[in-house]
């Protein structure tokens, strides 16, 4: 099981350095592309709204091809995505990025649908948030490791100036500068695409098990479910995922635009998400060691909300500059990087809540899970699209009523078992 769980954890390694990049290629696409902040976010739309198309697919995947053939699909796919970065970088055409994120997205739906199964089943069920929070540690750590990586390849110590002088150059000198600018990602992009290939391959001859729980049957005291659209647990937690990884995804890549606005410039702004990915791997830590010996998953999931809708507040209310770790800003941002706190044991006490007593049905119920992904893909529009009607702080208001859905979930709605809301089950 431990070298089981090695290589889940290997997964999720890659997962966390394909998504948090992210948080580096929004500013990057918005001075090289010249986008306002709602075409910017295009970026974190494209890549995540695969999940929502994938999702349902890639269960049907994994159910005909076998996970570790499935998951070996998914790397491919994502290494397509990554060498259609090389050709859109080279025509500095945005639509050609996007198109490259969704293909990596959809690769990495597959790979989410068959992973995280696996880390809520190698196990007792009451340490499945202790599992997740270890994986979760993994993905955050090359969350951590890809902004500042790909800023050191991309960035360089002459960029502010350039930056500063882009808005007086003219037409011609513009376009080279920013072709220049945008090329930087095509021999990152390139080596990741091969790594993926491999990554592929050794999945494929690896000694992970299938998960089959194809002829498990659950039965309830309203009657046998016919699908997953009969466990409303199972949805409203899709829905809890939705605004969980939206308000995940907000705080991250929103925070170098936020700090923009405060005179903290890109070179030194590409800090500030992994900041807020430390911040949730502090978090995972806390879940490990206390997790079920001190506190619940459920509790910790309850607790996690509180502190979110508590930081969503005081981020739109506080205000007062604040210096930290050589930086000079309004506290507001710095209340953004603790929601990496408030965040990191969210997921892990969703996905057990919502799965819980699924039986054959836990294949398409991940699934669903997954499609609760897309929130990535629309809350971070959202946002965008407040900060160029309202300002950047103001857009923050977003977060406030997620927190609130997820206090809900943690309280009540993981609890529902009937539609008609006449049983509950303790």
């Amino acid at each position: 099981m431990t070298k089981n769980l090695t290589i889940v954890g290997m997964l999720f390694f890659v997962f966390g350095f394909v998504t948090w990049v992210n948080a580096i290629l929004i500013p990057y696409f918005k001075i090289g592309c010249e986008l306002n902040n709602f075409q910017s976010y295009l970026v974190a739309f494209a890549f995540y709204i695969s999940y929502l198309v994938m999702s349902v697919p890639a269960g049907y995947l994994l159910r005909i091809i076998g996970f570790k053939k499935g998951m070996m699909a998914g790397f491919w796919i994502m290494a397509l995505g990554a060498f259609i970065f090389v050709g859109a970088a080279w025509w500095r055409t945005y639509t050609g990025f996007l198109f490259g994120l969704f293909a990596i997205g959809a690769g990495l739906t597959i790979l989410q649908t068959a992973a995280n199964p696996y880390i809520t089943v190698l196990g007792p069920a009451e340490r499945a948030a202790q599992r997740i929070s270890v994986m979760g540690v993994c993905n955050k750590t090359a969350g951590i490791l890809a902004p500042l990586l790909f800023a050191a390849v991309l960035l360089r110590p002459t960029d502010n100036e350039i930056f500063s002088r882009l808005p007086s150059m003219g037409e011609n000198e513009r376009k080279l500068v920013l072709d220049a600018l945008i090329r930087r990602v095509m021999l990152p992009y390139a080596c990741i695409g091969c790594i993926l290939l491999l990554l592929g391959w050794l999945v494929r001859i690896s000694s992970l098990p299938e998960i089959d729980r194809g002829e498990e049957e659950v039965s309830f005291a309203e009657g046998d479910k016919q699908s997953v659209f009969h466990f409303p647990h199972l949805i409203l937690g899709a829905v809890a995922i939705f605004l969980h990884v939206g308000t995940q995804v907000v705080a991250i890549d929103t925070i170098i635009g936020y700090a923009g606005s405060m005179n903290i410039q890109l070179p030194r702004a590409k800090v500030f998400p992994s900041y807020i990915l430390f911040a949730t791997i502090v978090g995972y830590i806390i879940g490990i060691l206390t997790i079920p010996r001190y506190i619940s998953q459920a509790r910790a999931f309850l607790t996690c909300t509180v502190l979110g809708m508590l930081l969503s507040l005081s981020i739109v209310s506080l205000r007062g500059r604040v210096a930290l770790g050589g930086h000079v800003a309004d506290i507001s941002l710095w209340l953004i990087v603790l929601l990496g706190l408030a965040n990191s044991l969210i997921w892990a006490g969703i996905w057990p809540l919502a799965l819980d007593g699924l039986g054959r049905f836990t294949k398409t119920g991940a699934s669903v899970l997954v499609m609760g992904l897309c929130g990535n893909a629309i809350l971070p529009l959202v946002y965008g699209w407040l900060a160029d009607k309202w300002g950047l702080r103001e857009a923050y208001w977003v977060l406030f009523p997620c927190y609130c859905y997820l206090f809900f979930y943690a309280v009540y709605g993981h609890r529902i078992r009937n539609w008609k809301f006449k049983k509950l089950l303790a």
